[in-house]
């Protein structure tokens, strides 16, 4: 088989006309031809055309390499796709345990970010309840009574609202109609299922912090249009940060014989896994900032999902089954989340929690394995709560504290997706050594914060600061 040393279609007519004259062979000729179809087909840009090395067309339309070695460059011409690169694969597989929110991001899959800084929009609903500001004494009359709340601004003219803990002489809870509301913070409101003997509406006296829950809007017969309502959503930001692992082996050291089999594979392994713990810290507690190093220049860091998170949740130094239920009501209650999420929390919490004893009410059942990681499930009439101790946690000084995050709003940003590169520091003259870095330039988002609560455990010192509190404010 004759080899094409040549880049262009012009040089290999040339070539393949003397193979003929030389050779007067029909054989020659047809070879000829078909390697130059095959050359048109991929480009014609000549880079199919390899010095000691022929590629031809098989009888099914394969490609054969003869007359010299088959390299991974040419293999990613002539069949686009076939080398695979195991980094990306083999990530998610490597100890996921250990990182469960890098894990779950990167199984349910990351947005590419077009910037190091994201800038990123969420909208939460409108507040359903407020309480009272000031105690009110009631009235028996037509006239609409004016309480004082604490926001005035959730209520608008029409709508009725519900006082949780009051009866109604007509059965049920106390309900009231918003006639209209005031510049202060107060609203106009009269009775609708409370009356006296004369059937004259009544509204009985109300203490100071009494709930006001909004429900929905009662129009007239006549009315055509209501209240407008808009919601705008708020705007946040975080930083990419760019992680990096370098992995370097002497040439020495690749070929000296070993007591066992410690490959350059093993050592990527290992620092993949370091490198996405460090990830997890930064995902976790890490704080948004813009640093100046004197060395480098700007460097940015990417801020956590512990500070994101919207709303606290505290359990009592000696917790049972009842404050792991308000646990419950409190992750599954006010946010409008899934109905299934993580508690990632320190050992100290997680060991408390399994010392918990469980009734009918709460059910603790056996594991489950979503997105590659075995978790406990907590079963409650709230929803269901996948717990998983995380030694990030304890590391970070947070063994007594835990996040619930509602795994449908947490986001991933990468402007620089997970890969490898190989360093040639050997041709460049600086080591004798095989060497890879490992980049990624990412950061995490809550889009819905007050479906995220962080948890916090508190010590026996802060219970007891906490009843001395109470007894003073009594």
């Amino acid at each position: 088989m004759k080899n094409f040393n040549v880049k262009n279609l012009s040089g290999m007519i040339d070539q393949m006309i003397q193979w003929v004259k030389s050779d007067n062979g029909v054989v020659t000729l047809l070879v000829a031809i078909a390697t130059v179809a095959l050359w048109l087909a991929l480009g014609g840009d000549g880079d199919m055309i390899y010095a000691s090395a022929a590629v031809v067309a098989g009888t099914a339309g394969g490609n054969h390499v003869t007359d010299g070695p088959l390299t991974t460059s040419m293999t990613e011409e002539i069949a686009p796709g076939l080398l695979r690169n195991e980094i990306d694969n083999r990530i998610v597989k490597i100890r996921p345990m250990a990182t469960p929110v890098d894990q779950i991001t990167r199984c349910s899959g990351s947005r590419a970010a077009g910037s190091m800084v994201v800038d990123y929009y969420s909208v939460d609903t409108k507040k359903v309840e407020t309480k009272l500001k000031k105690a009110s004494t009631g009235s028996t009359s037509d006239t609409p009574l004016t309480l004082t709340v604490e926001d005035k601004n959730m209520f608008e003219a029409s709508e009725t609202v519900l006082v949780p803990g009051v009866k109604a002489s007509s059965g049920g809870e106390l309900v009231l109609y918003v006639v209209g509301r005031t510049q202060a913070n107060t609203v106009n409101v009269i009775s609708v299922n409370n009356f006296d003997e004369d059937m004259v509406p009544v509204i009985p006296a109300l203490e100071a912090d009494q709930v006001l829950v909004r429900m929905g809007r009662a129009a007239a017969e006549l009315d055509v249009q209501t209240t407008s309502f808009e919601a705008v959503p708020t705007k946040a930001q975080n930083f990419c940060q760019i992680f990096k692992a370098q992995i370097e082996q002497s040439t020495l050291m690749k070929l000296a014989n070993k007591e066992v089999g410690w490959t350059f594979n093993d050592q990527e392994e290992v620092a993949i896994y370091d490198m996405r713990l460090g990830m997890e810290k930064n995902f976790l507690f890490g704080h948004k900032a813009s640093v100046k190093d004197p060395n480098k220049g700007e460097v940015y860091l990417t801020g956590g999902i512990w500070q994101q998170a919207g709303r606290d949740h505290e359990l009592k130094y000696e917790f049972t089954e009842q404050d792991l239920i308000g646990m419950c009501y409190a992750a599954f209650t006010k946010n409008s989340g899934s109905s299934r999420k993580i508690l990632i929390a320190g050992s100290e919490l997680v060991e408390a929690i399994n010392k918990t004893p469980f009734s009918r009410l709460v059910n603790s059942q056996d594991r489950v394995t979503k997105w590659g990681i075995d978790f406990h499930e907590i079963v409650s009439k709230f929803g269901s709560l996948y717990v998983l101790p995380s030694e990030i946690f304890d590391q970070c000084g947070h063994g007594r504290h835990g996040l619930i995050v509602d795994p449908e709003y947490v986001v991933k940003y990468s402007h620089i997706p997970f890969k490898t590169e190989k360093l040639d520091l050997r041709t460049s003259g600086q080591r004798n050594t095989d060497a890879i870095v490992i980049t990624e330039a990412s950061c995490m988002v809550l889009r819905y914060p007050d479906a995220h609560v962080r948890v916090k455990w508190r010590t026996e010192e802060e219970e007891l600061a906490q009843l001395a509190s109470q007894e003073e404010g009594a």
